[in-house]
């Protein structure tokens, strides 16, 4: 393993030079398909994990010219601080200023943090004990989705670094809020719950890009796996930690989880063994395992590692890693991003390589 994550840290770094020729000026990176950078404004969702996935390039490799295209990323996206136009600040600035933060101590970059839990919190609804995720549109009225529990962190650790002790309470009472209407007795997550804005009560459960509203989204279950597994970091709360392994074992024991343990892009999606699968999902998941492991010990401890070591290696296999050169200068292949709405189906997907390296570094940080 050892020697794994140093090939792949190796080639990553060589890859990202590829993609970094693939950039318009003021866009981010997000996938390739048809032969086609894809690229989107610093507004999506996704615009801070090519700087993190830069950082953490950086961070092994100490690479000169990869430090200065992650500082230049860093610029791209800096005014995201004060944007409160949906919830996933985190994402976008915990991310990559987290890590820039993290390894050069700048204070302008905890300062951005700082702003951007700031604008996060904006959108905290003391009447449905949440934050709302995105915009009131003909869908939803007040919409909460798993993923929301990813931006937590940026909030926890603003309030153990200076910042107001409202942004840890937020979290707090949002994972709360999760754990009581966003799971299923099996532990499997729904995707979406809509909230009445003025009573809390919930509309509905169900789903945007998983395969059904009772069905189990494979990153969806990786979201709240990797976000109750922060949360008990953070907190040392016990009821967020059962929660976690919960999930993981969901996750595990699931009889449609294939044997390389990289999901199908849904537990329950139509056409299983022939559904597409998600890498993205089985970073994630890989990468949240070694950390729960971390805060798990015997067997289960065993259990999680084991699992995280199947599908690095999986994902580090030809079957899911890319050539050097080829797939537009990402490094894995066979993402799902909406498969639903038709969007971003077997592409490589930027997350997906942001998660696989921290799950190579957190191998390496922890188990090495």
């Amino acid at each position: 393993m050892a020697q794994l994550i140093n090939e792949e840290f190796k080639f990553a770094l060589d890859q990202y030079k590829v993609l970094a020729k693939n950039i318009p000026a003021g866009l981010t990176p997000q996938s390739f398909a048809n032969n086609k950078s894809i690229n989107h404004d610093i507004k999506w969702w996704c615009s801070g994990f090519y700087s993190g996935s830069l950082w953490y390039l950086y961070e092994q490799t100490k690479d000169a010219s990869i430090k200065q295209e992650a500082e230049k990323a860093l610029k791209v996206i800096e005014p995201n601080q004060t944007y409160t136009g949906h919830h996933d600040l985190g994402f976008m600035m915990y991310c990559s200023f987290g890590n820039a933060y993290r390894l050069t101590g700048k204070p302008a970059y905890k300062q951005v943090i700082q702003r951007s839990a700031e604008s996060l919190s904006t959108r905290y609804r003391p009447n449905i004990k949440s934050i709302q995720s995105w915009n009131k549109n003909q869908y939803w009225e007040c919409p909460v989705i798993i993923d929301n529990m990813m931006n937590l962190e940026m909030l926890n650790w603003a309030s153990e670094n200076g910042g107001s002790p409202k942004y840890k309470d937020i979290a707090i009472t949002h994972s709360n809020t999760t754990l009581k209407n966003h799971f299923r007795d099996d532990f499997s997550s729904y995707h979406v719950i809509d909230y009445n804005p003025e009573t809390g009560a919930v509309l509905r459960k169900a789903t945007w890009q998983g395969a059904a509203n009772c069905s189990a989204w494979s990153r969806g279950q990786g979201w709240a796996l990797y976000g109750y597994t922060m949360m008990y970091r953070f907190t040392k709360n016990e009821a967020y930690l059962k929660q976690a392994k919960g999930i993981a074992h969901f996750i595990l024991n699931h009889p449609n989880l294939p044997a390389d343990k990289i999901p199908f892009w849904d537990f329950d999606a139509q056409g299983i063994p022939f559904a597409k699968r998600d890498a993205s999902a089985g970073a994630l998941i890989a990468s949240a395992l070694l950390e729960l492991g971390q805060f798990s010990s015997g067997d289960e401890k065993a259990e999680f590692k084991s699992a995280a070591e199947t599908m690095i290696y999986a994902l580090a296999s030809p079957a899911y890693r890319a050539k050097l050169g080829e797939n537009g200068g990402f490094l894995l292949m066979h993402s799902t991003g909406a498969y639903p709405l038709n969007s971003e189906i077997d592409v490589p997907l930027v997350y997906a390589d942001y998660y696989y390296l921290e799950a190579l570094l957190r191998y390496k940080k922890w188990y090495l």
